[in-house]
């Protein structure tokens, strides 16, 4: 999940409802007004992070990717990589980069450690709060 830069919607990743979903946030800190942010058809999206242009990546375990969306479902961007991609994170300032935590995830069992965290340069820097 993450918070907006105004800190007034919280957006979540719902995995198997294939949707990233946005909730206002009340002055009490109560959640309302639930919307689709954005459908993600096919993808299931996990770790989330916004960046300042207000778009928002998405990382996808079982398609192996982070995809850059638009609020609506406009895809901006995909990253691939050879293993599942659990959470993202974007760094902040000048020549943003994109942080991306995978894992073999699905394969059978091995004795090797296979977690990993890979960059991509990124067109924004990180905003809101994770």
């Amino acid at each position: 999940m993450a918070i907006t830069p105004d800190g007034e919607t919280l957006i979540v990743a719902e995995s198997y409802a294939e949707q990233l979903t946005a909730y206002d946030i009340g002055e009490d800190g109560g959640l309302g007004n639930r919307r689709v942010w954005a459908p993600t058809p096919g993808d299931h999206p996990d770790g989330i992070c916004l960046d300042a242009q207000g778009a928002l990546w998405y990382a996808d375990v079982g398609n192996r990717h982070c995809v850059r969306v638009r609020e609506g479902g406009e895809v901006l961007a995909t990253v691939e990589l050879d293993r599942g991609a659990f959470a993202c994170a974007l760094s902040r300032g000048e020549d943003p980069r994109l942080y991306v935590v995978g894992q073999h995830y699905g394969d059978p069992e091995s004795t090797q450690p296979s977690g990993r965290i890979v960059s991509f340069p990124a067109p924004a820097p990180g905003a809101g709060h994770p």
